[in-house]
């Protein structure tokens, strides 16, 4: 319908609202028309650019590809010239180290020559020693020997005169108790008899006294019962006559008390006596109680004196036995060490050359002078505890020359070692980046491209000429006088 009004002719029967309805019509399905082309047109040119952009990505990968051939193509002659020239380069070097070596052998068999000739005057000085040491030794066991014997002698003579003398006073000390005991009980036994037949008597005469006394005592109050009953009948007779009777019973009573605290006095005394002789018995048996108490410490004393002189033989006789073991085993180590220092020497001798073989201690470099001065620093007593010590070992000077010049040798040869050991790392090292160039991995791919890299190492090789093997550095020869007289 809208297409149709556009190409007819407009309807003059509209209205003016009619017409402007229609005229947005008209408009607004222009703008769409215009909206669908130009989506049409970006999708159209979206797929065109991409295209393109795969194109130039394909491209792009094909001209990479053979760039890296061309360039890899143009890397292998490179390297096939830097090869040949390697190659060339380290048959000169192995040719050196030939050489090298058979000198090297030709000094190592000239160097067993040596060796062997030091080692028979070694061995030869070794079997002197040897022979000096086991007579030295055979002398010191004979010493030992006699010592001991002596030792055994004297100790078996002191040893039975203790014996001797305990036995002695043993008996001597049984014979002393035996006697105490003697004595104590005759004197124990006569002073019970004594004190018991003294304590009958005493009890005998008081009974006796007490006895006379009750009867004398009876008799006189009887007396004066009778008495006072007749002056009892007379005193009704006088007065006087009663006083008279009374008065001289009062004396007569008084006089009877006196007799009666004399006895009573007497029986006082006697039993104080009685009390000092168990006094004076008492104190004879504490004395004998001491005396024996003193006797048993003596003897104590004496028995743990000779259980001590008993432990010291004993002690003295392990420390005898134990030095001696000792003895024997740092003699058995002093001969294992000979025996290992021999072995030694045994091996030293076939690493020897020929030329220490035949000169087996080089001549000294020292001028007479100071040869003179060495000597005279050698002589002079020493005062340091470090320079004593080494004045003992002033006969291991050739040794110690023989081996300063070992060790300079050994020094030597660990430096040239050393220097081989930096060419051959340049050479991995060189080996190493060959194969990291001509190798095409997924890891070398997504690295930066070496071909492209100036091989500073290859370049250099090529252009600079082998290097000549290391000269072999002269031995450095220092004297062991010289060090004993700056340590001296």
């Amino acid at each position: 319908m809208p297409r149709k009004g556009l190409k007819g002719p407009a309807t003059p029967g509209l209205s003016e609202e009619e017409r402007l309805l229609l005229m947005q019509q008209k408009l607004l399905v222009a703008e769409e028309q215009s909206k669908k082309k130009e989506d049409l047109l970006r999708q159209f040119l979206k797929d065109k650019l991409a295209k393109e952009e795969h194109n130039s990505t394909i491209n792009a990968n094909r001209i990479n590809m053979q760039w890296r051939q061309l360039l890899r193509e143009a890397k292998a002659k490179e390297l096939r010239r830097d090869i040949e020239i390697l190659s060339q380069t380290f048959e000169r070097v192995v040719d050196c180290k030939d050489h090298v070596i058979q000198v090297l052998a030709k000094d190592l068999s000239e160097a067993e020559a040596q060796h062997a000739h030091a080692l028979r005057s070694h061995l030869h000085n070794i079997d002197q020693l040897l022979q000096v040491q086991r007579c030295r030794l055979r002398y010191l066991e004979e010493d030992y020997n006699t010592e001991l014997e002596a030792l055994k002698k004297e100790f078996e003579t002191e040893r039975r005169m203790i014996v001797e003398q305990h036995a002695q006073e043993s008996r001597y000390l049984e014979d002393v108790m035996l006697a105490m005991e003697q004595n104590f009980g005759e004197s124990d036994y006569e002073a019970r008899l004594e004190f018991q037949s003294t304590r009958d008597d005493i009890k005998n005469k008081n009974l006796e006294e007490k006895h006379y006394l009750r009867v004398q005592l009876e008799g006189t109050v009887e007396e004066l019962w009778r008495r006072f009953q007749q002056e009892l009948k007379s005193y009704t007779e006088a007065t006087e006559d009663r006083k008279v009777a009374f008065t001289a019973l009062k004396q007569k009573d008084e006089k009877s008390s006196q007799e009666i605290e004399a006895q009573m006095r007497k029986l006082q005394k006697i039993q104080g006596r009685l009390a000092a002789h168990l006094r004076d018995s008492e104190e004879r048996n504490r004395r004998l109680r001491e005396e024996k108490e003193v006797v048993l410490k003596q003897l104590q004393k004496l028995k743990s004196q000779m259980s001590q002189a008993r432990a010291q033989a004993r002690s003295n006789l392990a420390k005898l036995t134990l030095d001696s073991s000792a003895a024997l085993k740092e003699l058995n180590r002093v001969e294992k060490k000979a025996a290992r220092i021999l072995r030694l020497a045994e091996m030293c001798r076939k690493l020897e050359t020929e030329e220490e073989k035949v000169l087996p201690f080089y001549t000294s470099l020292l001028s007479a002078t100071e040869q003179q001065e060495a000597q005279q620093v050698l002589w002079e007593k020493p005062t340091e505890p470090l320079a004593q010590a080494m004045q003992d070992y002033a006969g291991l000077e050739r040794f110690w020359q023989r081996y300063n010049k070992v060790r300079l040798e050994q020094l030597a040869l660990e430096q040239e070692r050393a220097a081989l050991d930096q060419d051959n790392e340049r050479l991995h090292l060189l080996l190493r980046q060959y194969l990291t160039g001509v190798s095409v991995s997924e890891e070398a791919l997504n690295q930066p491209n070496t071909l492209l890299i100036l091989n500073h190492w290859s370049s250099r090789s090529s252009a600079l000429p082998a290097p000549a093997p290391a000269p072999r550095p002269p031995p450095c020869i220092i004297e062991a006088a010289h060090i004993a007289s700056h340590l001296l």
